[in-house]
Protein backbone atom coordinates (compact mmCIF):
# COMPACT_ATOMS: atom_id res chain seq x y z
CA UNK A 1 0.00 0.00 0.00
CA UNK A 2 1.51 3.06 -0.92
CA UNK A 3 2.00 6.56 1.14
CA UNK A 4 -0.73 8.17 -0.52
CA UNK A 5 -3.56 5.26 -0.43
CA UNK A 6 -3.11 5.91 3.46
CA UNK A 7 -2.88 9.43 3.74
CA UNK A 8 -6.28 9.18 1.29
CA UNK A 9 -7.65 6.69 4.02
CA UNK A 10 -6.38 9.41 6.74
CA UNK A 11 -8.45 12.01 5.30
CA UNK A 12 -12.15 10.08 4.28
CA UNK A 13 -12.18 7.50 7.38
CA UNK A 14 -10.09 9.13 10.36
CA UNK A 15 -6.42 7.51 11.71
CA UNK A 16 -7.75 4.89 14.05
CA UNK A 17 -9.51 3.06 10.68
CA UNK A 18 -6.64 4.22 8.29
CA UNK A 19 -3.63 2.71 10.62
CA UNK A 20 -5.71 -0.25 11.57
CA UNK A 21 -6.04 -1.12 7.69
CA UNK A 22 -2.63 -0.60 7.30
CA UNK A 23 -2.07 -3.62 10.12
CA UNK A 24 -4.91 -5.50 8.39
CA UNK A 25 -2.85 -5.74 5.32
CA UNK A 26 0.30 -6.40 7.06
CA UNK A 27 -1.15 -9.16 8.89
CA UNK A 28 -2.55 -10.74 5.54
CA UNK A 29 0.98 -11.06 4.11
CA UNK A 30 1.10 -13.66 6.41
CA UNK A 31 -1.82 -15.24 7.56
CA UNK A 32 -5.34 -14.81 5.36
CA UNK A 33 -7.13 -12.54 7.75
CA UNK A 34 -10.45 -11.00 6.96
CA UNK A 35 -13.55 -8.84 8.40
CA UNK A 36 -16.61 -9.09 6.29
CA UNK A 37 -19.30 -7.01 7.66
CA UNK A 38 -22.94 -7.85 6.71
CA UNK A 39 -24.96 -5.38 5.28
CA UNK A 40 -28.75 -5.01 4.51
CA UNK A 41 -31.15 -3.02 2.90
CA UNK A 42 -35.21 -2.94 2.69
CA UNK A 43 -35.79 0.45 1.61
CA UNK A 44 -35.63 1.75 -1.91
CA UNK A 45 -34.25 5.62 -2.45
CA UNK A 46 -35.95 7.19 -5.58
CA UNK A 47 -33.13 8.94 -5.90
CA UNK A 48 -31.30 5.98 -7.01
CA UNK A 49 -34.29 4.51 -9.14
CA UNK A 50 -33.51 6.87 -12.54
CA UNK A 51 -30.24 6.90 -15.16
CA UNK A 52 -29.19 8.55 -17.90
CA UNK A 53 -31.63 7.47 -20.84
CA UNK A 54 -28.54 6.02 -22.83
CA UNK A 55 -28.91 3.06 -20.08
CA UNK A 56 -31.77 0.28 -19.75
CA UNK A 57 -31.73 -1.71 -16.55
CA UNK A 58 -33.36 -5.05 -16.63
CA UNK A 59 -33.16 -8.58 -15.25
CA UNK A 60 -30.78 -10.43 -18.27
CA UNK A 61 -32.61 -13.80 -19.35
CA UNK A 62 -30.31 -16.88 -20.44
CA UNK A 63 -29.47 -16.00 -23.78
CA UNK A 64 -28.57 -12.65 -22.91
CA UNK A 65 -26.21 -13.56 -20.37
CA UNK A 66 -24.08 -16.39 -22.68
CA UNK A 67 -23.96 -14.29 -25.69
CA UNK A 68 -22.38 -11.20 -23.03
CA UNK A 69 -19.97 -14.18 -21.71
CA UNK A 70 -18.01 -14.73 -24.99
CA UNK A 71 -16.56 -11.58 -24.48
CA UNK A 72 -13.98 -11.77 -21.77
CA UNK A 73 -14.00 -8.40 -21.14
CA UNK A 74 -17.62 -9.14 -18.75
CA UNK A 75 -15.76 -11.25 -16.41
CA UNK A 76 -18.95 -13.90 -16.63
CA UNK A 77 -16.47 -17.36 -17.05
CA UNK A 78 -18.83 -20.17 -18.29
CA UNK A 79 -18.06 -21.79 -14.96
CA UNK A 80 -19.42 -19.28 -12.64
CA UNK A 81 -22.57 -18.52 -15.27
CA UNK A 82 -23.35 -22.58 -15.16
CA UNK A 83 -23.34 -22.40 -11.68
CA UNK A 84 -25.08 -19.17 -11.06
CA UNK A 85 -28.27 -20.05 -13.34
CA UNK A 86 -28.52 -23.10 -12.13
CA UNK A 87 -29.29 -22.81 -9.08
CA UNK A 88 -31.72 -20.26 -10.29
CA UNK A 89 -29.82 -16.88 -9.33
CA UNK A 90 -30.72 -13.56 -11.70
CA UNK A 91 -28.50 -11.29 -12.56
CA UNK A 92 -30.08 -7.57 -13.21
CA UNK A 93 -27.98 -5.17 -15.63
CA UNK A 94 -27.44 -2.14 -17.79
CA UNK A 95 -27.26 -2.02 -21.52
CA UNK A 96 -26.13 1.04 -23.33
CA UNK A 97 -27.00 0.35 -27.21
CA UNK A 98 -26.10 -4.04 -27.81
CA UNK A 99 -23.37 -3.41 -24.70
CA UNK A 100 -22.89 -4.53 -21.10
CA UNK A 101 -22.57 -1.73 -19.47
CA UNK A 102 -22.85 -2.78 -15.50
CA UNK A 103 -24.57 -5.65 -13.68
CA UNK A 104 -24.85 -7.31 -10.06
CA UNK A 105 -26.05 -10.92 -9.26
CA UNK A 106 -28.64 -11.98 -6.84
CA UNK A 107 -29.30 -14.94 -5.33
CA UNK A 108 -32.17 -16.51 -2.75
CA UNK A 109 -29.72 -19.71 -2.08
CA UNK A 110 -26.63 -20.26 -0.14
CA UNK A 111 -23.69 -19.03 -2.25
CA UNK A 112 -20.13 -19.68 -2.88
CA UNK A 113 -17.62 -16.78 -1.83
CA UNK A 114 -14.66 -16.28 -3.72
CA UNK A 115 -12.46 -17.69 -0.62
CA UNK A 116 -12.03 -21.28 -1.54
CA UNK A 117 -14.00 -23.76 0.80
CA UNK A 118 -16.99 -21.25 1.84
CA UNK A 119 -20.32 -21.09 0.87
CA UNK A 120 -22.44 -17.74 2.71
CA UNK A 121 -26.12 -18.97 4.25
CA UNK A 122 -28.57 -16.05 4.88
CA UNK A 123 -32.31 -15.79 5.76
CA UNK A 124 -34.86 -17.09 3.03
CA UNK A 125 -36.73 -13.01 3.72
CA UNK A 126 -33.55 -11.83 2.09
CA UNK A 127 -31.84 -12.33 -1.37
CA UNK A 128 -27.89 -12.22 -1.32
CA UNK A 129 -26.58 -9.42 -3.74
CA UNK A 130 -22.66 -10.48 -5.13
CA UNK A 131 -20.71 -9.95 -7.91
CA UNK A 132 -20.89 -6.58 -9.21
CA UNK A 133 -19.65 -5.38 -11.99
CA UNK A 134 -19.42 -1.69 -14.12
CA UNK A 135 -17.21 -1.55 -17.68
CA UNK A 136 -14.67 0.77 -17.16
CA UNK A 137 -15.89 3.11 -19.93
CA UNK A 138 -19.53 3.64 -18.01
CA UNK A 139 -18.19 3.86 -14.58
CA UNK A 140 -19.14 7.19 -12.74
CA UNK A 141 -22.51 6.70 -13.74
CA UNK A 142 -23.98 5.17 -10.45
CA UNK A 143 -25.29 2.33 -12.03
CA UNK A 144 -24.14 -0.11 -9.15
CA UNK A 145 -25.76 1.73 -6.80
CA UNK A 146 -29.25 1.97 -9.64
CA UNK A 147 -28.99 -1.51 -10.19
CA UNK A 148 -28.95 -2.56 -6.84
CA UNK A 149 -32.10 -0.15 -6.07
CA UNK A 150 -34.04 -0.99 -8.97
CA UNK A 151 -33.41 -5.11 -8.11
CA UNK A 152 -34.91 -4.28 -4.52
CA UNK A 153 -37.55 -2.75 -5.37
CA UNK A 154 -38.09 -5.73 -7.86
CA UNK A 155 -37.39 -8.71 -5.30
CA UNK A 156 -39.33 -6.61 -2.11
CA UNK A 157 -42.82 -6.56 -4.61
CA UNK A 158 -42.22 -10.47 -4.67
CA UNK A 159 -42.18 -10.97 -1.21
CA UNK A 160 -38.76 -10.58 -0.24
CA UNK A 161 -38.02 -8.03 2.73
CA UNK A 162 -34.66 -6.92 1.42
CA UNK A 163 -31.29 -7.44 0.38
CA UNK A 164 -28.36 -8.42 2.03
CA UNK A 165 -24.59 -8.28 0.73
CA UNK A 166 -20.86 -8.72 2.28
CA UNK A 167 -17.93 -5.98 1.78
CA UNK A 168 -14.70 -6.43 3.16
CA UNK A 169 -14.52 -4.32 6.55
CA UNK A 170 -11.62 -2.27 5.14
CA UNK A 171 -13.27 -1.69 1.35
CA UNK A 172 -13.85 1.93 2.51
CA UNK A 173 -14.70 3.26 -0.86
CA UNK A 174 -17.39 0.69 -1.63
CA UNK A 175 -18.96 1.12 2.10
CA UNK A 176 -19.12 4.41 1.61
CA UNK A 177 -21.13 3.75 -1.43
CA UNK A 178 -23.73 1.60 -0.23
CA UNK A 179 -24.29 2.98 3.21
CA UNK A 180 -25.33 6.52 0.64
CA UNK A 181 -27.86 4.62 -1.04
CA UNK A 182 -29.68 3.41 2.35
CA UNK A 183 -27.31 0.09 3.55
CA UNK A 184 -26.86 -0.38 7.03
CA UNK A 185 -24.12 -2.90 8.75
CA UNK A 186 -26.06 -5.29 11.06
CA UNK A 187 -22.80 -8.28 11.95
CA UNK A 188 -19.41 -9.04 10.93
CA UNK A 189 -17.68 -12.19 10.33
CA UNK A 190 -14.10 -12.81 11.37
CA UNK A 191 -11.67 -14.87 8.95
CA UNK A 192 -8.57 -16.53 9.76
CA UNK A 193 -6.80 -19.24 7.50
CA UNK A 194 -3.96 -20.89 5.81
CA UNK A 195 -5.25 -22.28 2.57
CA UNK A 196 -8.62 -23.90 2.89
CA UNK A 197 -8.56 -24.44 6.78
CA UNK A 198 -10.60 -21.78 8.38
CA UNK A 199 -11.11 -20.31 11.63
CA UNK A 200 -14.65 -18.61 11.78
CA UNK A 201 -16.54 -16.03 14.18
CA UNK A 202 -19.74 -15.18 13.65
CA UNK A 203 -20.97 -11.83 16.09
CA UNK A 204 -24.24 -11.62 17.41
CA UNK A 205 -25.61 -9.30 14.81
CA UNK A 206 -25.68 -12.03 11.95
CA UNK A 207 -27.90 -14.75 13.90
CA UNK A 208 -31.36 -11.58 12.98
CA UNK A 209 -30.01 -12.51 9.81
CA UNK A 210 -29.66 -15.85 9.63
CA UNK A 211 -25.62 -15.39 8.02
CA UNK A 212 -23.18 -18.11 8.38
CA UNK A 213 -20.59 -19.19 6.87
CA UNK A 214 -20.31 -23.00 5.74
CA UNK A 215 -17.02 -25.05 4.98
CA UNK A 216 -17.73 -27.10 2.20
CA UNK A 217 -16.21 -30.31 1.42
Amino acid sequence: MGFETVKSNVKSVGLPKALADVGLRAANRVVLFKVLKGIAIEIADPTFLRCDEKYRGMFLNEAMLRQFAADPKNELPSEFLNEALAKGDECYGFLAGSDLAAYGWYSAKPTALDLPGLRLHFSDKYVYMYKGFTAVEHRGQRLHAIGMTCALQAYIARGFRGIVSIVEWNNFGSLKSCYRMGYRDFGNIAITGVGKRYVLRHDAGCRDYGFWLQRSA
